[in-house]
């Protein structure tokens, strides 16, 4: 996996083959930020990772300048691995490791953009579930996002708060808001 822009825009990371994840494709990730890029000012935000895994995307937000970025994943090894960039290359990001249903149901904080990678194997019931806790506990600021990585093969389309998605090869990023503006 590759930092795609930013301070260290290009800077290559090798995960231990260990680590239970499937990271997001560069493709993918370049695709998302694009969109991100034209609607948020990365030194502006706060940004809530969920089931970060390698801690890829956070990374991202990170060499972009974002300041306030929160990891959470049940995985400690991850969670391990993530501590170990951020502690190299002096990046922002917080870790927690906890259940994400469970800290999604404790949490006290508002955020700008949740973003959130859970396995592909999630049943429509379990991903719908994500996006409930955060609409229902009030997690996002005014004009924030819930961002859903999921397989080509599954539909969120009927999921509460749903706006609109975007395929990038085997994988599709569900965008969900209470106004819409994306």
């Amino acid at each position: 996996m590759r930092i795609i822009s930013g301070k260290y825009k290009g800077k290559r990371l090798i995960a231990p083959k260990k680590l239970p994840v499937r990271p997001t494709t560069d493709m993918a990730k370049e695709g998302i930020f694009n969109i991100l890029n034209n609607h948020y000012n990365f030194s502006l935000i706060s940004v809530l990772d969920l089931f970060s895994g390698t801690g890829n995307i956070s990374y991202e937000f990170a060499s972009r300048g974002t300041e306030d970025i929160t990891a959470v994943d049940s995985h400690y090894a991850c969670l391990g691995f993530i501590k170990s960039i951020a502690r190299e290359l002096d990046l922002p990001i917080e870790t927690i490791k906890s259940d994400v249903y469970s800290y999604l149901e404790k949490i006290h904080r508002k955020v700008d953009i949740i973003f959130a990678d859970p396995p592909y194997d999630f049943t429509t019931d379990q991903f719908t579930k994500i996006a409930a806790l955060v609409f229902e506990n009030e997690l996002l600021n005014e004009d924030g996002i819930l961002i859903i990585e999921h397989s080509k093969h599954t539909s969120l389309k009927e999921a509460p708060y749903f706006e609109n998605s975007r395929k990038y090869g085997g994988s599709v990023f569900s965008f969900f808001k209470k106004q819409n503006t994306l």
